[in-house]
């Protein structure tokens, strides 16, 4: 699977599948999370809350309404307050299971952020290889690009220097 690193906003993406960093209560409440309720509408918000509580690792589907996506998916690679830190297992695992969600939804393309970073105790370089890795590992049926997302050009650096050296591993 071709997969990219693009310097952007996740909401502004075209692909057929948007997916984000969810935590396991699936409130939109975190950077995000807010972007993709505000872009595609409340109606985001209903329908995913209605979902939660899931466990770590797990995913949630969503229309994506309003944003240039079939799908929003919903990886729970955060705990909910008091539940705990993102691991790499728990990043790694929300990671596989979007790719596969995605995958058993017929899109050919997905746009993702890196999960599970968007907080103190997880170190961006470290939810990066995670992600990269995991992609890497992927064997898709249908999924044939990912676009990992991110916000700075600092970001866009480290993830594309990180992409590289795994696909030429």
């Amino acid at each position: 699977m071709e997969f990219s690193v693009v310097l952007g906003d996740l909401a502004e993406q075209s692909a057929d599948a948007l997916i984000y960093d969810a935590k396991t209560d699936l409130e939109m409440e975190r950077d995000i999370a807010r972007t993709l309720s505000r872009e595609a509408g409340e109606a985001i918000v209903e329908d995913v809350a209605s979902e939660g509580p899931v466990e770590l690792g797990q995913v949630v589907v969503t229309d994506a309404y309003e944003l240039d996506a079939d799908y929003v998916i919903h990886a729970a690679a955060i705990p909910s307050h008091g539940q705990g830190e993102p691991s790499t297992a728990s990043i790694r695992a929300a990671t596989k299971n979007a790719l596969r969600r995605a995958d058993t939804l017929d899109c050919d393309s997905c746009a993702m952020s890196v999960l599970g970073v968007d907080t103190a105790t997880q170190d961006f370089r470290d939810g990066a290889q995670d992600i990269c890795e995991t992609i890497r590992e992927y064997d898709p049926s249908r999924l044939e690009r990912c676009d990992v997302v991110v916000s700075s050009e600092s970001q866009y650096e480290y993830v594309a220097r990180t992409s590289e050296s795994i696909r030429s591993a």
